[in-house]
């Protein structure tokens, strides 16, 4: 036997080590999608004691239907006794935050509701936190932002620079306007504008009538800019500062809501791998291999239209 023929001999059990190896990883993948599935389809984490229903609204509000599921779920779930918001969002969408704000005012029609704001509750966020019976926040949490903006690109000036013109056939003088392949016309911007007042009254009323705020104080304090929790309650946006335990104090106290009862995260998973991993750690995955950024990019892509949104190119 040549030495030529030993090292195929080696290679060839080598392969098949290896193949046998690759096999078993194949199989023990396989089995973990299995468990994933068999969680997702028949896992029941909900508590079957009273309890209040922590519900946190982070990051971008869109209007996500699973969330708006949840409210519902809990509005009608007996061992929920009242519901604290935990928000850290900058907001989101305008329609988004309509929806979440009348699905939280549902459930504080039949339930005490509370909202605590962690670093920052505004625009949209601070919509959230209006729709709740009690506002706490942090000294140092940042709120307000009361407005609505309208943004687009305008990326005329770089077409021409690259000797690149858009021609445009369209059925009406503001389809499609503003362009980005075009400065907008006065009259497209009035357009526009009349649109994001429209969304800015729409605002404004919610907080006049949510705070007990007369029109021309609204007014004064809904310029766009944001406050700190205790800039916020000598303004009267909020109620009072500190978290949870002031939270819970308060609904101890004003709702008669037992101070002992747990307080338990309720939540929706958005995805198969949300409702196994949970969004925290499927987060930890994305920058693990590098897809941190390109899931940011997905959610701000869902950022259309009217924006109550602090620092929108977050």
């Amino acid at each position: 036997m040549t030495a030529s023929d030993i090292d195929h001999i080696i290679n060839h059990l080598s392969l098949r080590k290896s193949r046998k190896r690759w096999r078993w990883i194949a199989l023990g993948l396989l089995a973990v999608a299995a468990l994933v599935v068999l969680a997702a389809l028949f896992g029941n984490d909900e508590p079957h004691e009273d309890h209040i229903a922590r519900l946190n609204v982070k990051g971008l509000i869109t209007g996500q239907q699973s969330q708006l599921d949840l409210i519902r779920k809990l509005k009608i779930d007996d061992n929920v006794k009242a519901m604290i918001v935990r928000i850290d969002s900058p907001g989101g969408t305008t329609a988004g935050s309509e929806a979440l704000y009348l699905e939280l005012r549902a459930f504080a029609a039949t339930k005490p509701a509370v909202a605590v704001m962690d670093t920052v509750a505004a625009s949209g966020g601070y919509i959230a936190a209006i729709a709740t019976d009690h506002i706490v926040a942090r000294g140092n949490t940042i709120t307000g932002s009361i407005g609505v903006i309208f943004s687009y690109p305008d990326i005329s000036a770089l077409l021409g620079t690259v000797g690149v013109k858009m021609e445009e056939l369209k059925s009406g003088e503001f389809k499609a306007e503003p362009s980005p392949f075009k400065p907008a016309s006065e009259k497209v911007k009035q357009v526009s504008m009349a649109m994001v007042e429209d969304g800015f009254v729409w605002f404004k009323g919610l907080v006049s009538d949510r705070r007990k705020l007369t029109a021309e104080r609204t007014a004064i304090l809904s310029d766009g800019r944001v406050y700190t929790g205790r800039q916020a309650l000598k303004e009267g946006l909020i109620d009072a500062l500190g978290g949870e335990d002031e939270a819970i104090a308060w609904l101890s106290s004003e709702k008669k809501i037992a101070k002992d009862l747990p307080v338990i995260n309720r939540k929706s998973a958005n995805t198969l791998a949300d409702s196994f991993m949970g969004t925290s750690a499927r987060t930890s995955l994305l920058q693990f291999i590098g897809l941190s950024r390109l899931d940011q990019a997905a959610e701000n892509a869902s950022l259309n239209g009217l924006l109550v949104l602090w620092h929108p190119q977050l």
